[in-house]
C-alpha cells in the first residue's frame, strides 16, 4: 500500500551514492533533492539507499513530511538494477523513477535518466575498452528509454545530443552548483590564517595556511596529475608545497613513478584519505588549486574551489570554461609549460589583483544554485505527470 496521501506523485531516487565516497554524483543528488524537497511539498520523494539514517542525519530536508529514506541494501549494479530498484518500484508504486547514467534492466515503468557526461564517447581514450562498450550500451540505452533526460553542463548536453541524435532542447538542464554552508572562503578571508579547529586540520598532513597547491581529483588518467607533477618541477624549490586530494582509481602508478623520478617526494603530498569534513577546509585555505583535467563533463572542483575564494588554473577544453567563467586561468591540458607558466603568474599576482580574481570567482560561483536546478527539476517532473 502506499504511504500518506494516495493521490499525491511519488517520485523515487536511486541515491545509492551517497553510501559511497564524496564525488560529483553524489554531490549533484544531495543538492539538488535537498532544495526540490522543500520547493515541492505537493510531491512525494523516496530515496532509496543503504543507510538512510545517515541521510536524514547530515541532511534534515530529508526527514520533511514528504519525503521517506528507504533502504536498499548496497549489492552490484546488475543487482541494483536488474533486481532492487524494480521490486521497489512495484512495492511503493512509484510514478517516476531517477536514476543516473543508466536505467534498470527490466521494464521499472517511466523513468528520469541523469547523463552527467558522455565522456566514453569523446574521449574513449581514458576509459577500458570494456568499459566504454558498456557505458555506450546504457547510455544509449537510457536515452531511448527514459521519459526525461538531464545534464549537468551546456557541454554535455551538446554532446547528448550530437551522439545520440536527439534534440538538445529536449534535454533538461539541472546545473551543478556548491553547498555554500561547506565550502566558503576563510573566516575573514584572512590569507595566511586558519582557526584552531581548521588549523588542526591542516596540521594533521603538515600544511599551513596560505602556504600550498592543491588539485582535487581522483587519481586516473583523465585527471592529469602527471601533467601537473611535470609542471610544478618547473617551478622550483621555492614553490610551495602541492596537495594532491584524492583517492587511488586506476592507472595512478605513474603519478607516483613520476613524483619519485623527479625526487619531489618531500614536496608533492597526496591525501588519499581526506574525510568530507576536512575536505572544504583543506580547499579553502591553499594558496590556489590546479585543475588540469582533460575532459569533464561538468568539474565541481572548480566551482568548490572559487565559491572558496581559492583562484583556479584549469584546461580550456569540454566544459570548464563554462564553469570557471572569467574567474580562472586557461590553458592546455597537455602543455606543462603553459601550466607551469600560469602557476607562477599566480603566486606572483599582486594582492589587489588576486583579491579582484577572488571576488569575481565569489560572484561566478554564486550564479550556480542548487535552488534554480531544483526548479527544473520539478517544472520538468510536473510536465510529465500532467502529460500522462
Amino acid at each position: 500500500m502506499r504511504a500518506g496521501n494516495s493521490a499525491r506523485p511519488r517520485l523515487g531516487v536511486d541515491f545509492h551514492t551517497f553510501d559511497g565516497i564524496y564525488q560529483g554524483s553524489r554531490s549533484h543528488l544531495v543538492g539538488l533533492y535537498r532544495e526540490a524537497i522543500v520547493r515541492a511539498p505537493d510531491l512525494d520523494f523516496l530515496f532509496f539507499l543503504a543507510d538512510p539514517q545517515a541521510l536524514r542525519r547530515a541532511h534534515p530536508e530529508f526527514a520533511l513530511g514528504n519525503a521517506q529514506a528507504i533502504g536498499m541494501p548496497a549489492r552490484p549494479g546488475p543487482w541494483r538494477l536488474g533486481w532492487q530498484l524494480p521490486a521497489l518500484r512495484r512495492r511503493h508504486r512509484l510514478d517516476l523513477l531517477h536514476m543516473q547514467f543508466r536505467l534498470p534492466l527490466l521494464p521499472a515503468g517511466r523513468c528520469i535518466c541523469t547523463l552527467h557526461d558522455v565522456l566514453f564517447e569523446t574521449h574513449p581514450q581514458f576509459f577500458g575498452a570494456r568499459f566504454a562498450r558498456m557505458a555506450r550500451l546504457s547510455a544509449r540505452h537510457a536515452v531511448r528509454r527514459a521519459a526525461l533526460t538531464l545534464t549537468v553542463s551546456g557541454y554535455s548536453r551538446d554532446a547528448i545530443a550530437r551522439h545520440y541524435g536527439i534534440d538538445a532542447a529536449r534535454i533538461v538542464l539541472t546545473r551543478n552548483a556548491v553547498d555554500l554552508s561547506r565550502f566558503h572562503p576563510a573566516a575573514g578571508a584572512a590569507a595566511g590564517t586558519a582557526g584552531g579547529a581548521e588549523e588542526a586540520v591542516l596540521g594533521r598532513w603538515g600544511l599551513r595556511a596560505g602556504d600550498y597547491l592543491c588539485m582535487l581529483g581522483r587519481l586516473e588518467p583523465r585527471k592529469n596529475h602527471i601533467t601537473l607533477v611535470r609542471a610544478y618541477a618547473r617551478l622550483g624549490a621555492g614553490a610551495p608545497p602541492l596537495a594532491i586530494i584524492g583517492q587511488r582509481d586506476f592507472a595512478y602508478a605513474a603519478v607516483f613513478d613520476l613524483i619519485r623520478e623527479l625526487r619531489l617526494e618531500d614536496r608533492i603530498h597526496i591525501l588519499e584519505d581526506v574525510d568530507d569534513e576536512s575536505l572544504p577546509v583543506l580547499l579553502r585555505h591553499a594558496r590556489l588549486m590546479a585543475y588540469p583535467s582533460v575532459a569533464e563533463g561538468f568539474g565541481m572542483p572548480v566551482l568548490e574551489a572559487l565559491a572558496s575564494g581559492v583562484p583556479v588554473i584549469t584546461s580550456d577544453t569540454t566544459a570548464l570554461p563554462e564553469v570557471s567563467g572569467d574567474a580562472a586561468w586557461l590553458v592546455p591540458p597537455l602543455d606543462a609549460a603553459a601550466l607551469a607558466d600560469a602557476l607562477r603568474a599566480a603566486l606572483a599576482e599582486s594582492p589587489e589583483a588576486r583579491a579582484a580574481r577572488i571576488a569575481r570567482g565569489l560572484r561566478h560561483a554564486a550564479a550556480f544554485t542548487w535552488g534554480e536546478a531544483a526548479e527544473r527539476l520539478i517544472t520538468a517532473v510536473r510536465g510529465l505527470l500532467e502529460a500522462r
